[in-house]
């Protein structure tokens, strides 16, 4: 056994549990020790330096994995620092959607082949995060093989539950659809291009389709590798918006949900007969069967 000072300090005559071992590497991580892309040691070579079974190795890897720091996991090789960590993915609990997704699709494309399903009402808050890792691509810290985009979003030919006016009126309600759908199709626009673009600048095999939902959803769901589910409510609360053009028209208000804000729960795969494994497995299923059964060809005009 190699006995640091690290290991000493941390465990003193006591055996390590698998959450010290996580302690140690996550403040490794945090000094930048370990830096985004490194290899970790293998398990063998980490039971031998902190005196435990493989078991408790396998333990710490998953709750670095589950906190956004660790990627591969669990693949036959030693997992890797993710490409991006920040303190977002070290704090506990939901974040804003903002907040929370960037990293999470980081750590998602340092795969090989990357899968991310999504249902949401816009692609605002997709099209802002995938900003991190078609970076860290474009910075080479990155390279997945392939990139597989499916999303869900309301149909235009719907009346969409929100955003409406508070107060009924059809010119109103006719103008806020109109915002809503030009918003839509320039975010999906902007998003398909932006990772469309990877194929001719770095050979990635990029496939990004969207669909369109014959309801208004009153979520917002990120499924990343199969392997994790983002889940977000999209709660309604009564906001000012300007109707006219040129934005000197008189004041209205409506019910919109600020979809960036509202706070989004983690949910990853681990053990089968977990909770987390099944929500994330019936997430995949549920969207898959959107996908394959109601749902419409959706053009971005």
């Amino acid at each position: 056994m190699v006995v640091t000072q690290e290991n000493v300090a941390v465990n003193g005559s006591r055996k390590l549990s698998h959450k010290d071992i996580a302690d140690t590497l996550r403040d490794r991580i945090r000094a930048g020790e370990l830096k985004a892309g490194d290899r970790l040691p293998t398990q063998a070579e980490l039971a031998e330096e902190f005196g435990v079974e493989r078991g408790s190795v396998r333990q710490a890897m998953k709750a670095l994995q589950s906190e956004g720091l660790l990627s591969n996991v669990s693949k036959g090789s030693p997992p890797r620092v993710a490409a991006a960590v920040t303190t977002a993915t070290v704090s506990e609990g939901p974040q804003p959607s903002m907040v929370a997704l960037a990293p999470r699709l980081a750590a998602a494309f340092a795969e090989p082949h990357v899968r991310i399903d999504v249902v949401s009402y816009t692609a605002e808050t997709l099209m802002i995060a995938m900003g991190e890792p078609v970076r860290l691509i474009h910075e080479g810290r990155l390279r997945p093989e392939s990139i597989d985009l499916r999303v869900l979003l309301p149909s235009s030919e719907i009346d969409l539950a929100f955003p409406v006016p508070v107060k009924a009126d059809a010119a109103g309600r006719e103008r806020l659809h109109e915002n809503w759908l030009a918003q839509r199709n320039a975010q999906g626009q902007v998003l398909r291009h932006n990772l469309r673009a990877l194929r001719a600048s770095h050979g990635i095999d990029v496939h990004v389709t969207f669909r369109a939902l014959p309801f208004t959803t009153p979520i917002k769901l990120y499924l990343l590798n199969g392997a994790e589910a983002l889940v977000a409510y999209y709660t309604l609360e009564r906001q000012p918006v300007d109707l006219e053009e040129g934005g000197a028209g008189r004041e209205l208000f409506k019910y919109d949900s600020g979809g960036i804000k509202v706070p989004l729960f983690s949910f990853e795969k681990g053990d089968p007969a977990a909770r987390d494994s099944m929500f994330v497995d019936q997430s995949q299923k549920w969207f898959d069967a959107l996908w394959e059964t109601i749902t419409m060809d959706l053009t971005l005009s």
